[in-house]
């Protein structure tokens, strides 16, 4: 692949948030994790993992929780005469934390606790940074193996979108839910399947605006 190449891949990857309904092969989706983990990690820690459901009803019952816990909060701001916000909550945030329910597959993406022989051996006997800064490497590198994820499902011809609105709402519940241990973080979720439309190209920042060169 040459530059141009991986430049299109990049460029006309979507959030695709309407899937058929079609099963995504299990190889297909071995094929993607097997890109994901070789995304760079800090000191090679791959604190990554991954739970991948393809059960419907399970992915429902992960819509179900999370809309529980939208609805809850705005029953709460209501509470505190914040009707505007509530509403908005439940009408336009509701339908983006909720935008797996189509899909056939539903990926919940973990970062796992940072661990290098250089953490045990120089940053922890010096106090290099507060104990919970490793947790912020962890999602890090998550977040770097889910974009892998993503492009790969892209050029498998696939589509996926990344959310944290079941993280930020039903975190808890979703724990509980998958057996999930509580030393690993949930960083977000990612619906995959085979897309019904191509979403237009968002607009983009120019590149002017974002990048300072120092020489």
């Amino acid at each position: 692949m040459d530059f141009l190449q991986a430049k299109q891949l990049i460029q006309e990857r979507r959030s695709v948030r309407k899937f058929q309904d079609k099963s995504v092969d299990i190889q297909d989706i071995i094929d993607i994790m097997d890109c994901a983990r070789y995304a760079p990690s800090d000191t090679n820690s791959q604190t990554w993992e991954f739970v991948v459901i393809t059960n419907k009803d399970k992915i429902k019952k992960i819509e179900e929780m999370t809309w529980e816990a939208l609805h809850i909060k705005a029953e709460e701001a209501t509470e505190k005469g914040l009707d505007k916000p509530a509403k908005l909550l439940v009408r336009s945030f509701g339908p983006y934390a909720t935008a797996f329910s189509g899909a056939p597959v539903l990926i919940i993406c973990l970062a796992t606790p940072y661990e290098s022989k250089f953490k045990e051996k120089i940053f922890d006997p010096i106090g290099f940074v507060e104990e919970d800064v490793w947790a912020e490497e962890g999602i890090k590198s998550s977040c770097l193996a889910a974009q892998n994820l993503m492009l790969a499902a892209h050029a498998k011809g696939l589509g996926t979108c990344p959310m944290t609105g079941p993280v930020l709402l039903a975190q808890d519940k979703l724990r509980e839910y998958l057996n999930i241990e509580t030393h690993k973080e949930i960083n977000m979720v990612i619906s995959l399947g085979h897309p019904t439309e191509q979403p237009k190209k968002m607009a983009r920042k120019p590149v002017d605006d974002i990048v300072t060169i120092v020489e």
